[in-house]
C-alpha cells in the first residue's frame, strides 16, 4: 500500500495543477460568459494646434482634413488613416488606432485630402514604404492658377509612442502650420488716391517641397504672386476751409499666400511699377518681417516666432513727389512701425 500510494501521488499532483492553470486562465486566453472582455491594445489620439501666437488651440477651427500616417519601430508604414468630416471641429475629437503591442511613429498632415488641397506627397505612399522616403510638395497649379494662389491651410506634426498590451494609450499630436497669409498696402504719403492695377507685386523663395521631418528640400525658386487685389479707403483728410480741400485716402492692397518661412532662406518681396517694371520695393522679406519681433518675445527663437506668426499686413508709404518710390525709412508691419536706417538689409 505505501508504494501504490508513492505512485499515485505525483498523479494527483499533475491533476490538480492543471485544474489550477485551467481555473487561471484569463479571460484574454478562455471565453467565459461571465468575465469581461480583455482590454483592446492601440491607442487614442488627440491633435491640437496651439502653435499660434495666441497660445490657444485652434485645431478644431483650422483643420478641416487629416491624414495620419503610422510606422512602426523599423521607420516603415503600418497603416495610415484619413478624416474628412466635421468631427475635427470638435474639441474632443479622438482618433483611435488598433496597434499591437510596440514602438511607433505617429507622423500627421492637416489639409492634404481636402477636395482644394494645395500639397500632396510626392509619390505614393504605401504601407512598407520607410518615414524618411515620405515628402510633401506644393502643387504647382498653386503657382499658376489664381484661383488656387490662395493656398489651402497645410499643417504637420509628428510622435513617438509606446503601446502596451491590454492597454490604450493617450497621446496628443501637436501641429505646426505651414502657409501664410500676407497682406500688403500702398498708401501714398501726403493721401493721393493710389491704384492697385498700377503695381506688381511678388514674393520669390525656395520653400514648395518638404521632407519628412517638415523640413525645406531645396529645388526651385518660386514666385507667388496676389490671389486678389483691390483699392480700399481708409477714410478723408485735409480741411475743407484751406485749397486743398478734403481728399479720400486710397490704398492699393494685394493679398498674398505663401508656403513655410524658414530663416535659412532669403525671400524677396519685390513690388514694381505695371507700366515699365521700375522697382518700387525691393527688399528681403524675413529681415523684416524678424525686425518687428516684440521685445514681449525676445527669448523665441527666430524660425519659432515665423511658424507662430501666420498673419503679416505690411503697409508701404510712397512718395508721390518721386515718382511713387517707397518712403525707405518708414515701414508698418502688423501692429509695429519703426523707422530704419539702413534698407540694405
Amino acid at each position: 500500500m505505501k508504494v501504490s500510494k508513492l505512485i499515485l501521488i505525483p498523479d494527483v499532483v499533475k491533476v490538480a495543477a492543471l485544474a489550477v492553470a485551467t481555473l487561471s486562465l484569463s479571460a484574454c486566453d478562455a471565453i467565459y460568459d461571465d468575465l469581461q472582455p480583455c482590454p483592446p491594445t492601440g491607442a487614442q489620439v488627440r491633435f491640437i494646434y496651439d502653435y499660434n501666437m495666441e497660445f490657444a488651440n485652434a485645431f478644431p477651427a483650422q483643420v478641416d482634413c487629416l491624414t495620419l500616417y503610422v510606422y512602426d519601430e523599423e521607420g516603415r508604414l503600418v497603416e495610415s488613416h484619413t478624416e474628412t468630416t466635421e468631427v475635427l471641429a470638435d474639441e474632443n475629437y479622438r482618433m483611435t488606432l488598433d496597434l499591437e503591442e510596440g514602438h511607433y511613429t505617429l507622423m500627421a498632415h492637416g489639409g492634404l485630402a481636402c477636395g482644394n488641397a494645395s500639397f500632396a506627397p510626392v509619390a505614393d505612399h504605401e504601407p512598407g514604404a520607410l518615414h524618411t522616403d515620405m515628402s510633401v510638395a506644393m502643387l504647382p497649379e498653386c503657382l499658376t492658377d489664381p484661383s488656387r494662389c490662395n493656398l489651402h491651410k497645410f499643417f504637420y506634426g509628428a510622435l513617438e509612442i509606446d503601446v502596451v498590451k491590454e492597454n490604450m494609450t493617450d497621446a496628443t499630436v501637436e501641429m505646426m502650420r505651414n502657409t501664410n497669409d500676407v497682406q500688403i498696402a500702398l498708401q501714398h504719403l501726403h493721401g493721393t488716391p493710389v491704384d492697385v492695377n498700377d503695381f506688381n507685386f511678388e514674393i520669390y523663395d525656395d520653400n514648395t517641397l518638404f521632407r519628412h521631418d517638415n523640413e525645406i528640400i531645396p529645388s526651385s525658386e518660386v514666385t507667388y504672386r496676389p490671389w486678389a487685389t483691390a483699392n480700399r479707403t481708409t477714410g478723408t483728410v485735409g480741411d475743407a476751409t484751406r485749397a486743398e480741400g478734403i481728399t479720400e485716402v486710397q490704398v492699393a492692397l494685394a493679398e498674398m499666400s505663401l508656403s513655410r518661412l524658414v530663416t535659412s532662406n532669403h525671400p524677396r518681396l519685390l513690388i514694381t511699377k505695371a507700366e515699365d517694371g521700375s522697382p518700387v520695393v525691393d527688399l528681403p522679406l524675413i529681415n523684416y518681417m524678424l525686425l518687428y519681433k516684440s521685445a514681449k518675445h525676445a527669448s523665441m527663437p527666430d524660425q519659432e516666432y515665423l511658424d507662430r506668426e501666420n498673419q503679416w499686413q505690411i503697409l508701404f508709404f510712397l512718395d508721390e513727389n518721386k515718382s511713387d518710390l517707397w518712403v525707405k525709412n518708414y515701414i508698418q508691419i502688423n501692429d509695429w512701425t519703426v523707422r530704419i536706417n539702413d534698407v540694405d538689409m
